[in-house]
C-alpha cells in the first residue's frame, strides 16, 4: 500500500490502520506539514512492514521506477488550512493538481499483475464552496466566488482532482474513489494552517483567550480522524464505490462559539472566548461559510458508515497529546 502524506495528521492515523490489518505500507512525505514524529505509533506496529520515504511527492514517484507496484494507493498528500490557501494560493493550486495528476499517471503505469491498483483521492468538503444548501450532497451543483478571491482557489483546486479521478475511472478503468473529508479532528493535528479545534485546546491548556473569527454563528460538522481512516480503505475494497464521490465526516452540526465552550469545558479551562473579525484574521475580502453539513447517505447506503466517536472524547484525546508534548 502507498500512502502520499503519510506523516500528515490524517494520513500517519491511515498508515497505522493499514499496518494493523497486516498490510506493507509505504509513506511518502516531504514534512512540509507532517511530522516524522506522527509514524511512532505506525513504527511499533509495523516494524519491517512500513518504509518511509522523505521526499517531495513527484521525486518519490519518478524514484519508484517501474517496478514498484502497489495493490491501493491514498492519495494525502496536499496544501492544507485555510491560512496556508489564502498566504500562499500559488503553492495550493500547483500542490494539489499538480501532485494528484502525478499519482494518477503513476498507478496507471505501475499495475501488478492482476491489474491496476485502486486509487483514492482525499478531496475537501471546500469543494461544495458557498452553496446555500443544506446538507450537501454529492451530486449538488458547486457555488464559487470570484477568482480574485483567493480562497476560492482551493477549492478549484480540490475539484479539478476529482475531474481527474473520476476521468481517470472512466477514460483509462482505474478504480478511483473520491473521500469529500468534512472537518477531520483529532491527535496530530496542528492549529497552525487555521485548523480550529486544535487551536481552540491548545489556548483552553494555555488559559489564553479563545480566538472565534467573526460572530461565531457559523457551524461545522467535526469528525474524529480514527472514524474518518476506519472507513477508507473499506471504500477502496467496494467494487460499487469505485468512479464515485463520498462524503466522509459527521452530519451533527455545531457552531463555532458552541465549540469553543464545550472546549473550555471539557478541559476545564478559565479561559474566555473573544470575538475576532475576519478582515484581522484574513484581510479584507475573505468569505466564510455560514453551514456545511454533509448528506452521509450514499456513504452510509454503500460502507455503513456512522461515527462513534463523540467530539468531547476527541477533544480530551488532543489535551491529553498536547499535555503530554508539554510534560504537563
Amino acid at each position: 500500500m502507498l500512502v502520499t502524506g503519510g506523516a500528515g495528521f490524517i494520513g500517519s492515523h491511515l498508515a497505522e490502520t493499514l499496518l494493523d490489518r497486516g498490510d506493507t505500507v509505504t509513506v511518502v512525505d516531504n514534512l512540509s506539514t507532517g511530522r516524522r514524529s506522527n509514524l511512532a505509533a505506525a513504527a511499533r506496529i509495523g516494524g519491517s512492514r512500513l518504509r518511509f520515504i522523505e521526499a517531495d511527492l513527484s521525486d518519490a514517484l519518478h524514484a519508484l521506477g517501474k517496478g514498484e507496484r502497489f495493490d491501493e494507493i491514498y492519495h494525502l498528500a496536499a496544501a492544507v488550512g485555510v491560512r496556508l490557501v489564502v498566504e500562499d494560493p500559488i503553492r495550493s493550486i500547483e500542490t494539489n493538481v499538480d501532485q494528484t495528476a502525478a499519482v494518477l499517471r503513476f498507478a496507471v503505469g505501475h499495475s501488478p499483475a492482476e491489474g491496476p491498483p485502486r486509487v483514492l483521492i482525499a478531496s475537501s468538503s471546500e469543494v461544495y464552496g458557498k452553496s446555500t444548501h443544506s446538507p450537501f450532497r454529492e451530486d449538488d451543483d458547486v457555488v464559487y466566488g470570484p477568482t480574485t478571491v483567493a480562497r476560492w482557489s482551493y477549492a478549484c483546486s480540490k475539484a479539478i482532482d476529482e475531474f481527474l479521478a473520476l476521468a481517470y475511472s472512466a477514460q483509462r478503468g482505474l478504480g478511483t474513489v473520491v473521500a469529500r473529508f468534512f472537518n477531520t479532528v483529532g491527535p496530530r493535528q496542528v492549529g497552525e494552517y487555521g485548523m480550529v479545534l486544535p487551536r481552540f485546546v491548545r489556548a483552553a491548556l494555555e488559559g489564553r483567550d479563545l480566538e472565534v473569527h467573526g460572530d461565531g454563528q457559523q457551524s461545522r460538522c467535526f469528525c474524529d480522524v480514527r472514524d474518518v481512516v476506519g472507513v477508507l480503505p473499506r471504500l477502496l475494497a467496494a467494487e460499487a464505490c469505485l468512479g464515485r464521490i463520498f462524503n466522509v465526516g459527521s452530519d451533527q452540526p455545531i457552531s463555532i462559539r458552541a465549540l469553543a465552550d464545550l472546549v473550555i469545558a471539557t478541559v476545564g479551562s478559565r479561559s474566555s472566548v473573544r470575538l475576532v473579525p475576519y478582515t484581522e484574521v484574513y484581510g479584507s475580502g475573505f468569505e466564510d461559510l455560514k453551514q456545511r453539513r454533509p448528506d452521509l447517505s450514499r456513504i452510509r447506503g454503500a460502507v455503513g458508515f456512522c461515527p462513534a466517536i463523540p467530539l468531547d472524547q476527541t477533544i480530551r484525546a488532543i489535551a491529553a497529546e498536547m499535555r503530554t508534548e508539554q510534560g504537563v
